[in-house]
C-alpha cells in the first residue's frame, strides 16, 4: 500500500483537508480504502470468510461497504464516504472520485460480471446510483442523484432519472466542479416552447 500517494490524493481533491494528522483520523473513505486491500489479498486468496469479515468490519467503521471482490485502482478516494456501496464485482479505475451515498450495484443474480466498471478520471456525485454491468468511460461525469442505467462514453456528463448525457467530461481538477452540470429538463422545456412558437406563426400565417 502506498500511504504517502492515499493521503496527497485526499489533499489534491479535498480542499477542506488542513493536515495530515487530520486526514489520517478523520477521513473514513480513506479507511476504508485501506481496509479493503488486505480484504482484497485474502479475497484473491481464495480466503472468503476472512476477506468479507473484515469488509464487514471496515463497513462497521466507516460507513463504508466494498465488497473485497471489487477490484480498484490506485488514487481512489471516497469524499465523506457515508453509504457508499461498491459490488462484488465492480471495477474502479485510477484517479477516481465518489461521494456519499453512492452504489454500484448489480442487477442479476447469475455468478457473473453484474456490477459497473468506471473508467479513470471519473467522478461520482452524491447519492448516484449505477446499476448493472456497464461502462463508464474515462473522466466521465456521473450528477448527483442520477441513476445510470446505460453505458456512458469517455468525456460525457450524465444526470437525472434515469440519467442523460451531455458533452463534456471531467479532466484534472474539473472533478470538484460536479455541481456544473447542464439542465436537462430547461433544455427540452426550451425546444418544446421553440416548436409552440414556430406552429403559432405558420398557424397566423394561413
Amino acid at each position: 500500500m502506498n500511504f504517502t500517494e492515499d493521503i496527497k490524493t485526499v489533499f489534491e481533491k479535498d480542499p477542506a483537508a488542513r493536515s495530515t494528522a487530520e486526514v489520517l483520523f478523520c477521513y473514513p473513505g480513506l479507511h476504508a480504502v485501506w481496509l479493503y486491500r488486505p480484504a482484497h489479498w485474502l479475497w484473491e486468496k481464495g480466503l472468503y470468510f476472512p476477506a468479507r469479515f473484515l469488509s464487514y468490519l471496515a463497513r462497521f467503521l466507516t460507513g463504508v461497504d466494498i465488497h473485497p471482490g471489487a477490484k480498484i485502482g490506485r488514487r481512489f478516494f471516497i469524499d465523506h464516504g457515508m453509504g457508499v456501496v461498491i459490488g462484488e464485482t465492480a471495477e474502479i479505475g485510477e484517479d477516481v472520485l465518489l461521494y456519499q451515498g453512492v452504489v454500484l450495484g448489480g442487477t442479476s443474480l447469475e455468478h457473473k460480471k453484474r456490477h459497473p466498471t468506471l473508467g479513470n478520471g471519473v467522478v461520482v456525485g452524491a447519492g448516484a446510483t449505477i446499476l448493472g454491468a456497464i461502462k463508464i468511460g474515462d473522466r466521465s461525469r456521473i450528477g448527483a442523484g442520477s441513476v445510470v442505467l446505460k453505458e456512458v462514453p469517455a468525456d460525457t456528463t450524465v444526470f437525472g432519472v434515469p440519467a442523460h448525457g451531455s458533452r463534456g467530461g471531467a479532466p484534472g481538477q474539473a472533478q470538484l466542479d460536479h455541481n456544473k452540470l447542464p439542465d436537462y429538463c430547461s433544455e427540452e422545456m426550451r425546444r418544446v416552447q421553440q416548436q409552440l412558437d414556430q406552429l403559432r406563426k405558420e398557424l397566423a400565417a394561413k
